[in-house]
């Protein structure tokens, strides 16, 4: 039995970390607002703007690869690299942040964003072909 495409759901994920990716690097305070780095109308410093623009970069590209790549292994190598990048988020930044619900939100986040994508691991490969060669 042909088993249907399920790849858009890793892929709309992807689209999703591409397009905050793109949105953070443009607008740092994107992510550094909730994070309380910034914000309350204050400037970020050139580094920790910096920093957000690195981490929108990095979001960009593992979503992207997320949205384009072919099924099978290569998507799940893409998303592998997004829950690994969750993953430091939660490690980091829930332990790093100087605010304490800066850093409970920022691991809600980061693992709730995590899971998601890895679930979405059992979606990334092709459809199987009937016996006919027929997806």
């Amino acid at each position: 039995m042909p088993r249907r495409d399920l790849t858009w759901i890793p892929r709309l994920l992807g689209a999703a970390t591409a397009a905050y990716g793109a949105a953070v690097a443009a607008k740092p305070d994107v992510l550094l607002s909730p994070t309380k780095l910034s914000g309350g109308g204050r400037t970020p410093s050139a580094g920790t703007a910096l920093l957000a623009r690195a981490v929108g970069g990095r979001d960009l590209a593992s979503g992207l690869a997320m949205a384009l790549a072919p099924a099978g292994t290569p998507l799940k190598a893409a998303v592998a690299v997004r829950v690994g990048a969750d993953i430091v988020d939660l490690v980091v930044l829930g332990s790093q942040l100087p605010d304490r619900d800066a850093r409970e939100k920022a691991t809600m986040v980061a693992a709730g964003w995590g899971a998601l994508c890895a679930l979405s691991l059992l979606a990334a490969d092709p459809p199987r072909r009937g016996l006919l060669g027929r997806a």
